[in-house]
């Protein structure tokens, strides 16, 4: 486009609104997984309509350093977004109602339901009149499910109790991924009839963005041998636990390959006296983390994807086992539903561990030839699911109706 029609739509054109966004880690971090390229998704899709603004930690999940090369405590330009790596020291109230009250925003976007720093204290200031009124999104990220909510129960349920007691709460929209998730949300805030006042938009996550889409290697699987990936955070969400047991009596030479950031010592310890009670056939090996450019080569190199989680959002990691080429075995507390049909993998419920054990039994009997048809169909699957359109106007529609909102 010429240089002086640029000029001329800066110049007259209205700015594209500002959706401000809270996230308790974002790129270039990603040992938080789904949340931070579900925004980033979202700010790459969209990043030319809306004028993202991020306010997030200077520090990946589980770190204490800042990351190298980004001065805290300023605003800086990442891909189409300007990020504010905050510092412990400006996430008090008192310099976040410095921070918040100096800038102009349009619609305020949070990405977690019980974060202190990035949910509570932000929604605990607009209850308080501390900082403007604006229309707010919350976006709960699979926390309503009953596999989440399940653990630490008793505090969750209390927090609840309190915050919708006193309407920390009310007055948002909320961003379900799924209309399972919308069913969630509304069994925990809805009250009697799961009526409530305030709406609930479905905005699947956009997938795409920061996904490998390059070929995928085809592996060579042998009868009777079984390479099997669990990749995600090793943390009791994750039921990695479950995973091992259900190995055992397990017949044929199996490796398993976990990689993840430790997120619970406790729970990894438990994990670890699993494995060594498991027969001399099934070799556990704990990878430690995996960039995310390193995803696709581990996911490409084994033949299974396991994860029987309690519950997940979206599952990005799923998907892209699927564009790998690896099929997957998960629960059926995600998204991800009638993978048998579709013959790309099985979604089994977490209280038949024989029928997930019946899985891997058929996948170490099953020879190279069949694994490349299950591994083709997983492949061109996952390439279905990318930049769908569909899913990328729901996502424009959700910051839309915010907006008509605000303008009220």
């Amino acid at each position: 486009m010429p240089t002086n029609i640029i000029n001329f739509m800066k110049k007259y054109m209205p700015p594209n609104k500002t959706i401000l966004v809270f996230i308790g880690t974002y790129l270039p971090g990603n040992k938080a997984g789904g949340p931070i390229r579900s925004v980033a998704n979202v700010v790459e899709s969209l990043g030319d309509e809306f004028n993202f603004k991020i306010i997030t930690a200077d520090h990946d999940l589980g770190q204490a350093q800042p990351y190298p090369g980004i001065v805290p405590d300023t605003w800086c330009r990442f891909g189409k977004a300007e990020v504010y790596y905050a510092s412990k020291k400006s996430l008090s109230l008192r310099a976040l109602i410095k921070l918040l009250n100096s800038m102009d925003y349009d619609v305020l976007y949070l990405n977690s339901l019980f974060c202190l720093n990035f949910t509570i204290k932000p929604l605990l200031l607009r209850y308080l009149k501390l900082i403007p009124n604006i229309t707010t999104i919350l976006a709960p990220r699979g926390m309503f499910s009953p596999g989440a909510l399940r653990l630490k129960w008793l505090k969750k349920r209390v927090y609840i109790f309190i915050v919708r007691f006193i309407g920390l709460y009310s007055n948002i929209i909320w961003q379900a991924s799924s209309r399972f998730e919308e069913i969630d949300i509304r069994h925990v805030f809805g009250g009697t009839g799961h009526q409530m006042k305030d709406p609930v938009i479905v905005a699947p996550d956009l997938v795409g963005y920061q996904m490998d889409h390059s070929p995928y290697p085809l592996r060579i699987k042998k009868q009777g041998t079984l390479d099997i990936v669990f990749l995600s955070r090793i943390s009791p969400m994750k039921n990695l636990d479950a995973a091992l047991a259900m190995l055992k009596g397990i017949q044929g030479d199996i490796n398993f390959n976990i990689f993840g950031p430790i997120e619970d010592q406790k729970y990894f310890q438990i994990c670890h006296k699993i494995c060594e009670g498991l027969d001399s056939n099934i070799k556990v090996t704990f990878h430690g983390e995996v960039d995310h450019a390193g995803v696709q080569g581990v996911l490409s190199s084994n033949h299974l994807f396991f994860l029987p989680t309690l519950g997940e959002n979206f599952g990005h990691v799923i998907l892209e086992a699927l564009l790998a080429g690896c099929p997957v075995l998960i629960s059926d507390k995600t998204q991800w539903k009638d993978l048998e049909n579709l013959g790309i993998g099985w979604d089994i419920p977490l209280n038949s561990p024989d029928k997930f054990k019946a899985i891997l039994k058929r996948f170490v009997e099953m020879d190279n030839e069949e694994f490349i048809v299950f591994s083709k169909r997983a492949a061109n699957f996952g390439k279905t699911q990318l930049n769908n359109s569909t899913i990328l106007e729901q996502n424009r529609e959700l910051f839309r109706s915010a907006l008509k909102i605000s303008k009220n």
